[in-house]
């Protein structure tokens, strides 16, 4: 096996970003967040280049960027969550130990702010929330090495459980 020690994937708000440096931290690895790369690529935050350039331009800056980082990253990486989406980021993924986040509906609410008693925005957020989360779950579980539920875990707790998995001592 070649490139990252481990590949998490999940939707937004499953802890990616949070269970990744810890993940890292006791595999004595580096941690890589992809989105952060893109940011620094871009020169600009993720928000402002779906905004300023379109979606289209942010999955052609995410798929290269996969791309890189998967052929050849070392430590623990986390890939934005609509990057295994795309068909050559699946290719790439075969073979590598990637782990699923899985992060429910109402989790994924609460961590993206979208539970309180005013949506954030107009229309109907929480549902094409929902329906993005029905969508992309066989594409997370498919590219699987191993499915983690989040919604109630302790980010040290679960990193720990994860680094026994990948087979590292603790100390």
């Amino acid at each position: 096996m070649s490139g990252p020690v481990a590949v998490l994937i999940g939707p937004p708000g499953a802890g990616k970003s949070t269970v990744g440096p810890l993940l890292a931290g006791k595999l004595g690895v580096p941690f890589t967040d992809a989105d952060t790369v893109i940011e620094e690529t871009a020169g600009k935050p993720v928000s402002d280049i779906f905004v300023q350039d379109g979606e289209a331009a942010f999955r052609a800056l995410e798929q290269a960027t996969a791309a890189r980082l998967i052929g050849g990253q070392p430590g623990v990486l986390a890939l934005g969550g609509g990057a295994p989406l795309d068909p050559a980021t699946r290719q790439l993924l075969a073979g590598q130990r990637v782990i699923y986040l899985e992060t429910g509906f109402r989790a994924v609410v609460h961590r993206s702010g979208l539970d309180g008693p005013h949506p954030p925005m107009p229309g109907n957020p929480r549902g094409r929330l929902k329906q993005m989360l029905d969508e992309r779950h066989p594409v997370y579980s498919g590219l699987a090495w191993r499915t983690v539920a989040t919604d109630d875990r302790d980010p040290e707790d679960l990193a720990g459980f994860l680094a026994t998995e990948l087979g590292a001592r603790q100390p």
